[in-house]
């Protein structure tokens, strides 16, 4: 983020995150598009951070999970999402249009996703956590030139926030 706001322990300029399973690196500089949109970003690391720990001790409130795009495999991710947009379809009056129940946030599609290359050979019905994302089983509409993951389990509850705010 460019302007971070409050709490924001990502990367954006200045900041020091630490990368997972590697080092420490602070955000130099930044190139964006015409429409605002980072699309490439300029970094030290501190070569003595190796391992995701600094020898003087300092600390870093932001851990970012990563993988290198010039050795990542691309990918189909399917995050399903609950199929209504209602906590309890079943109290709605009989005669409601399943149409006014659909979620259209329901599927989402990430056609071009990066995947660790140790996830070339997988095979139907793999499963795998994706840190931070959920749990994701090999699809059987992959082949060995378009892997496709679907999400199983995600990692939070959404309905269960909604259900403390009301």
């Amino acid at each position: 983020m460019v302007e971070p706001i409050r709490k924001y322990f990502r990367l954006s300029p200045g900041r020091e995150v630490r990368l997972k399973n590697a080092y420490f690196i602070t955000c130099n500089d930044y190139i964006s598009d015409k429409n605002g949109e980072v699309t490439e970003i300029y970094c030290t690391y501190d070569p003595k951070s190796k391992g995701g720990n600094s020898p003087d001790g300092r600390k870093v409130k932001g851990t970012l999970h990563w993988v290198s795009s010039e050795h990542a495999i691309k990918a189909e991710i399917r995050q399903y999402d609950r199929l209504t947009h209602l906590e309890s379809p079943g109290l709605l009056p009989r005669g409601t249009p399943v149409e006014e129940m659909l979620n259209p946030d329901s599927l989402h599609v990430f056609e071009n996703s990066l995947i660790e290359p140790s996830l070339a050979d997988v095979k139907e019905g793999d499963r795998f956590q994706f840190i931070r994302n959920g749990y994701f089983c090999c699809d059987k509409d992959s082949t060995k030139e378009k892997i496709v993951f679907n999400r199983i389990v995600p990692l939070r509850d959404s309905w269960a926030k909604i259900a403390r705010k009301g």
